[in-house]
């Protein structure tokens, strides 16, 4: 099952870590609450509704990969770097970026006003690969080694650090593809 993924380029491979360059992405997202694991069920069924004809003109939209979430209103110290608290309750931003063929002007005005459409401007992302579940522990020790190696590398983060997943639920965990991402400034 073959699914769009955002294009990039790589400035740099390290091991489990890489920087890239995006250019802008549409997005859809919604803003949900609870711990991670409930946000993410949360936001997804919002979005598949979406895209699977949700929307004003009950167009079908094909999915893309990954699926984003990233905690809202969380502060990323250089020298306490800190993704999520594990098991915490709180608010999430969950995203689905919107196949290349669509721009912000062609895509259908969602039904649910929970569902905002985005442009995210090019960004330079340091990036860490892991597999497994992505639990809520899993995603902090995988953060918090990336926040260590931006910082060893002289980088400097501007904003939270995001999940991302790339695989449908019934991947066996020990073949999953996950990232954490963070904006680092050129």
């Amino acid at each position: 099952m073959a699914v769009e993924t955002p294009r990039y380029a790589t400035v740099l491979r390290d091991g489990d870590h890489e920087l890239r360059d995006y250019p802008a992405l549409v997005v859809a997202e919604v803003t949900v609450e609870g711990d991670q694991k409930t946000a993410a069920n949360r936001g997804f069924r919002l979005l598949a509704n979406y895209i699977f004809g949700g929307n004003r003109k009950r167009a079908e939209i094909a999915m893309t990969a990954p699926v984003a979430q990233q905690a809202v209103g969380e502060k990323i110290a250089m020298t306490a770097p800190v993704a999520q608290v594990p098991g915490a309750a709180g608010t999430w931003k969950v995203r689905f970026t919107m196949p290349s063929a669509w721009t912000l002007d062609t895509l259908p005005v969602p039904n649910d006003a929970r569902v905002s459409l985005q442009r995210i401007e090019p960004a330079r992302l340091a990036i860490r690969r892991f597999s497994g579940l992505a639990r809520p522990d899993d995603v902090q020790a995988q953060s918090a080694a990336l926040l260590a190696w931006v910082q060893a590398r002289g980088l400097h983060p501007i904003g939270p650090v995001t999940l991302a997943q790339y695989n449908p639920p019934w991947t066996p965990w020990f073949l999953r593809r996950n990232e954490v991402m963070v904006d680092v400034a050129r």
